[in-house]
């Protein structure tokens, strides 16, 4: 549907004005018809900007008003609604409504791009482009580039972070003897060691979180693996199946949650805090919460992490993305598309851009001992929403400023440093998060994941023996896997 809409808007001549969610909104900015050029010198046109969906008016938040006072535009900020997103963009797109910045996710920005509703902006970063060429990395700038021309700015985020590992209480490993775990076969003898002292759930996890250290242990880190020079999913490759049958002797022998495969992450939380399981994949924007609520239950409780495990290799790794986030783009039908340009350019000047992130020193944020610390109740009052209205970052200094985010809490600080230091030269990041929107990947990817995920599911619990593996392997190449596979596998010649 969504290529359909798009190329209806191209049979209109794509005069595409591309639009926003209030029907009818006359353009507040400049009458000049030219399209590309600013206005006279000394004035700048009111912009108009879609976003994504959130909960609040962006037209009120302190950072909106922030950033017309340091560059000096006035921008018009719309929203796309929280139900059929893409469906009302497209439909936007069709009746020609002027935008002049879209904040836009992979699936939006490749099929409006590819239908030729976005602008190459090539030329406009070579002329109005230094802090943007300063802040993005050349290799995050892939993402953005179709057919050789780059269509918006790639937003990466707070760059290459781990979110989870695993957690044990220590309480219970004192009380039974037992050291920390350094690799799987360790974990499996603590695990059968407290079945049978302690009576409780040894491991438990949720539906949605089957991977992670225990898989990396044995070679199942991301997505996708270089293999011999070419791309492999996880679905095809021989760690899975042991790292299968692994899980189906915990599951078989009662050392993992009977319930894992129907557990949400609530009820898998809850079951560590409320003592009825010892070892838990935490992540760490949950960690506040969990151990609040496990030593409310048991004051005396303690709780360790536990480094990576180790492989058979005696060496531990763990996967990580770092894949675009947003991509922002001016619409080939915007009147304003130098000013845009210039916009986007401001915001990524240095203390323009760290105002943007953390706010002045002294009133949002503070810092010590070199690092970023919020002011509360100020931060959270004033900067909550701030990254709603980053239109790309300065790839080098924003992870260290985002991390202000982590120490509203320090228990959730605690656990975020714990983690990135356990992980520290240890990341092996997927391959193809640098890759730029590919239809037959974008198209497959979630269904196949869900194929994937759903059989995983059933070989841990039972339901299906490993033994159909190739079986489910055919289905999962015969409905997308073998035309992702490939598209993947060209795009990576590609980057050779």
């Amino acid at each position: 549907m969504m290529k359909k809409i798009a190329r209806i808007a191209l049979a209109l001549g794509l005069s595409l004005a591309v639009g926003g969610c209030s029907s009818g909104t006359a353009n507040t900015g400049s009458n000049n018809q030219g399209g590309n050029e600013s206005q006279d010198e000394g004035t700048k046109p009111a912009l108009r900007m879609i976003m994504q969906y959130g909960l609040f008016d962006p037209n009120k938040e302190f950072t909106s008003k922030y950033i017309q006072e340091k560059t000096g535009y006035e921008i018009k900020y719309e929203m796309l609604p929280a139900e059929n997103a893409d469906e009302k963009l497209n439909l936007l797109v069709a009746n020609k409504e002027s935008f002049d910045l879209m904040k836009l996710n992979a699936a939006q920005f490749y099929n409006l791009a590819t239908a030729g509703a976005l602008e190459p902006i090539d030329e406009l970063l070579k002329a109005h482009g230094d802090n943007i060429n300063q802040a993005i990395k050349p290799d995050s700038w892939g993402s953005a580039t179709i057919d050789g021309k780059v269509y918006a700015l790639p937003e990466t985020g707070a760059g290459v972070s781990i979110g989870e590992e695993l957690v044990v209480r220590q309480d219970w490993l004192d009380e039974l003897g037992l050291k920390i775990p350094t690799n799987p076969d360790e974990l499996y003898s603590v695990l059968k060691i407290i079945k049978e002292k302690k009576g409780i759930i040894p491991l438990t996890g949720s539906r949605d979180s089957i991977y992670g250290d225990i898989a990396a242990a044995f070679g199942v880190l991301t997505d996708w693996k270089e293999v011999d020079g070419k791309l492999v999913h996880k679905a095809e490759q021989p760690e899975m199946k042991a790292f299968l049958e692994y899980m189906i002797k915990l599951y078989s022998e009662g050392l993992l949650d009977t319930e894992m495969p129907i557990n949400t992450a609530p009820k898998a939380i809850e079951k560590f805090s409320s003592g009825k399981a010892a070892i838990y994949k935490l992540a760490w924007w949950n960690a506040g919460s969990t151990i609040s609520a496990l030593s409310k239950n048991f004051p005396d409780a303690k709780v360790s992490v536990i480094p990576y495990l180790r492989g058979k290799d005696g060496k531990a790794t763990i996967g990580a993305v770092a894949n675009t986030t947003w991509f922002i783009a001016i619409p080939k039908a915007s009147k304003h598309k130098e000013d845009a340009m210039k916009l986007l350019n401001a915001k990524l000047e240095l203390e323009t851009f760290k105002g943007m992130a953390i706010g002045t020193e002294g009133i949002h944020h503070e810092v010590k001992d070199g690092k970023y610390y919020p002011i509360l109740p100020k931060f959270n009052d004033e900067l909550n929403n701030a990254s709603a209205f980053m239109t790309g970052v300065d790839e080098e200094k924003y992870p260290t400023y985002w991390q202000a985010r982590v120490r509203k809490d320090p228990v959730l600080q605690a656990y975020y440093e714990e983690f990135q230091k356990n992980s520290e030269g240890i990341i092996i990041v997927d391959p193809m998060s640098l890759a730029p929107p590919i239809e037959a990947v974008s198209k497959n990817t979630l269904k196949l994941n869900k194929l994937l995920d759903d059989n995983v599911l059933k070989f841990i619990a039972g339901s299906e023996p490993l033994a159909s593996y190739e079986q489910f392997l055919a289905q999962w190449h015969a409905e997308g896997g073998t035309d992702m596979v490939r598209a993947a596998n060209e795009w990576y010649a590609t980057t050779k």
